[in-house]
């Protein structure tokens, strides 16, 4: 990404932003060339391609009427296609993250550990192997059980205990052996080849009458082995991918499987054995759940629509608007990133990924025009995770809201409208306060992108209104997102970067790549759905929230907070949401929340949980840019931000919030929230009536922002009232001040 003026055929003042659209290589990715490269780069298309073929139900012989063997027919039985894509998502991940960071000096490419992974990959292959055996023997009309001492030594001994053994050593492997960027650990491919064993003999199993038979001691010994290593190689890439925040949650719930019983009051949990356990953890009670049933159908998709919109270079369209839109405002590239952050997070899955977007070029800028790093970074931190709860995509969480509650996703998006512009308003409003304090000026004309050329291109917006049109015409999720796909190849051949064979390939091997971590992450998600389905202590959570309401209702939902919060620090959006929305929700529905209001209460928690100390990733990735401390940087997102912690209590004072009820009830509660939080940006940030507020002023900003925001119509009166006053005793303390 550049700060040049480098221009293209169609426009004619300076490009700010060049390379939005590129990914970043994290620090454990693989760097390949020459035919490796093309090897994974066809992989990661096919996976890609795949689901969308899936999804829309593509076939070859359906439109030549060709047979070709072996190829699957779409669409796939559920559980299938779900194991398929982990499995693909494992095979991919495993080629293309190690297993630590590589240094800065690489080690010689060969290592003696190489042999002992050669060795590793003997019993991987031979589980393959046993689990095509098992395949094979009931399809010449073997009844599988799970009683059977003949089937239970073959799954054992063939099956279970070399898939587990080269798992393990996969594993260790991986850790122990000097990397080395540009190629293939073969400890690496030992995983890969695990995970293909694990497909290959649950989807054969599953294909049985022991598919009903999960959770009970007549769950034939393998599908627990399968799922043991299996769970084990989803940890193990999300830790890749990821990181640990999420590894160690997730470790903590199966730790909490097997001691639960030991425990005191609402954390005591029924005896579970590892057997019963684990047949149960990976199939649609846990690992193939909700988590994963989003990410292998809207989640990809929408990741490949993003994907095709970063190769018609939409996302620097997105970022040079919002220069032309804002940039000449004081403290202009402040308000870049609020726009740019808006625009990009539509299309952008994870908050710490919206950041490295556009931050490395806001967060640059903002320090020039005089924001300290701390606050740069953390205004672009605020503005990134802001895009988690912009319509229409919000990072992939209204996916898994709509498939958890049954709630269609048009209604959820609509819902999530005025949320996400009192967000994005407040950030505006603490900038340009922020701004004001410290005199700051905007950019100058000649700094920017013309706003005429990029009106010029304003038909680059148009796969997102498509996609808006498309649901709301009342097409799918699925049927929309492919026709918006295949509009943003359309418009870019109305620019310099237009989308041929070549490019549309490129964004299909993008998207498998882009798609790694938030399947990884989903499938680890899953496993702790499956201990809070199995262990039932998402019920006793309720009642706990219950017995807190009986005292105060107040209290209890602070308390809901807090746990979402917590549960969502250090983790991905999607995750923190399918986590708190297991755990929470169920409590706050059975306090009487509307299902709409407990699930949004828990979702916008769970996106502010990366702007919250001490873990907080979006703050972390911005300090990282900006040069400034990271706890520093999360303290100050906090405070800027700040509004989003109050937003969801009004949620449940005032569900007009939500676009419940009459439009007069909606937009008198939309137009006095906005001044509610324009209230409480002047009260945190000392700005009121264009000068500084002394400490009396702001605390009755602060009070009677809360009165606004409250949404009652005696509320809102006592906030004007309060509000007019105090610009009155303002102008009358500046007037005093100047005689």
């Amino acid at each position: 990404m550049t700060t040049d003026t480098q221009q293209d055929d169609l426009t004619d003042g300076p490009v700010l932003a060049e390379g939005v659209d590129e990914e970043p290589v994290e620090h454990n990715r693989r760097i390949f060339s020459g035919n490796t490269y093309l090897a994974i780069a066809g992989v990661s298309a096919f996976y890609a391609l795949f689901h969308m073929a899936a999804l829309n139900g593509w076939s070859i012989s359906g439109w030549t009427g060709i047979e070709i063997p072996l190829l699957p027919v779409f669409p796939m039985e559920t559980w299938n296609f779900r194991i398929v894509h982990i499995a693909g998502a494992l095979i991919l991940g495993f080629l293309l993250y190690s297993g630590r960071a590589f240094p800065d000096a690489e080690a010689d490419s060969h290592s003696p550990l190489d042999y002992l992974a050669m060795a590793a990959l003997l019993p991987a292959l031979y589980a393959c192997y046993t689990a095509i055996g098992f395949a094979l023997q009931i399809q010449g009309g073997v009844m599988w059980n799970g009683m059977d001492a003949g089937i239970r030594s073959a799954e054992i001994y063939h099956f279970g205990v070399p898939l587990l053994i080269a798992t393990i050593a996969g594993i260790v492997l991986g850790w122990l052996r000097p990397r080395v960027r540009g190629t293939i650990a073969p400890a690496d491919l030992v995983l890969g080849v695990c995970g293909v064993g694990v497909a290959i003999y649950l989807i054969t199993i599953f294909g049985t009458l022991m598919r009903n038979s999960t959770g009970t001691p007549f769950a034939p010994i393998g599908m627990s082995l399968a799922a043991v290593a299996g769970t084990v190689l989803i940890m193990e890439l999300t830790r890749r991918v990821a990181g640990m925040a999420l590894i160690v949650i997730a470790g903590v719930f199966l730790l909490y499987v097997f001691v639960g019983d030991m425990l005191p009051g609402f954390l005591n949990a029924p005896d579970i054995t590892w057997e019963r356990f684990f047949s149960q953890v990976y199939t649609d009670a846990g690992i193939l759940g909700p988590t994963t049933a989003v990410s292998s159908t809207y989640i990809i998709l929408f990741i490949i629509f993003a994907a095709f919109l970063q190769a018609s270079k939409v996302g620097d369209y997105f970022v040079n608007f919002a220069f032309a839109m804002a940039g000449r405002a004081r403290g202009g590239p402040a308000k870049v990133a609020i726009f740019a952050s808006g625009l990009m997070g539509m299309i952008n899955g994870t908050s710490a990924g919206n950041v490295v977007a556009t931050g490395s070029l806001t967060i640059p800028l903002m320090k020039k025009v005089g924001y300290k790093p701390t606050t740069a970074g953390a205004v672009e931190a605020a503005a990134s995770t802001g895009g988690q709860i912009m319509p229409p995509i919000m990072g992939a969480g209204a996916f898994i809201m709509a498939e958890i509650t049954g709630i269609p996703y048009t209604d959820i998006a609509v819902a999530a409208i005025i949320p996400a512009v009192l967000y994005f308003v407040s950030i505006y409003f603490m900038v340009d306060f922020e701004a004001a304090k410290l005199g700051m000026r905007g950019m100058r004309e000649d700094e920017l992108p013309k706003l005429k050329d990029m009106v010029r291109r304003v038909f680059l917006f148009l796969p997102i209104i498509i996609l808006i049109a498309a649901l709301f015409m009342g097409y799918s999720v699925i049927r929309a997102g492919t026709l918006a796909t295949a509009s943003a190849a359309v418009v870019s051949w109305f620019t310099p970067y237009r989308m041929g064979l070549r490019s549309v390939t490129k964004a299909f091997e993008l998207a498998g790549i882009m798609s790694i971590q938030i399947i990884a992450v989903c499938a680890c998600a899953g496993i702790i759905v499956g201990v809070i389905s199995l262990t039932g202590v998402g019920a006793r959570f309720s009642s706990v929230l219950l017995n807190i309401a009986e005292a105060n209702q107040l209290l209890a939902l602070f308390f809901a907070m807090c746990i979402a919060i917590l549960l969502g620090m250090g983790m991905p959006t999607t995750a923190a949401y399918a986590v708190a929305a297991s755990v929470v929700a169920p409590g706050l529905v059975q306090l009487g929340i509307p299902l709409l209001t407990a699930h949004f209460f828990v979702f916008y928690f769970a996106v502010v949980s990366a702007i919250t100390p001490p873990v907080a990733l979006a703050s972390y990735a911005a300090a990282g840019i900006s040069g400034a401390n990271p706890m520093a940087t999360s303290v100050a997102s906090f405070k800027i931000g700040i509004s989003a912690f109050i937003v969801p209590f009004m949620f449940f004072y005032n569900g007009a919030i939500l676009m419940e009820g009459t439009w007069f009830e909606v937009i008198r509660a939309g137009i006095t929230a906005i001044f509610g939080v324009f209230l409480l940006s002047s009260g945190v940030q000392g700005w009121w009536v264009g000068n500084r507020a002394a400490t009396p002023i702001r605390v009755g900003l602060l009070l009677v922002a809360l009165c606004m925001i409250a949404g009652g119509l005696i509320t809102d009166l006592i906030g004007i009232g309060g509000a007019i006053a105090l610009y009155l005793i303002a102008k009358a303390t500046q007037a005093k001040a100047t005689a």
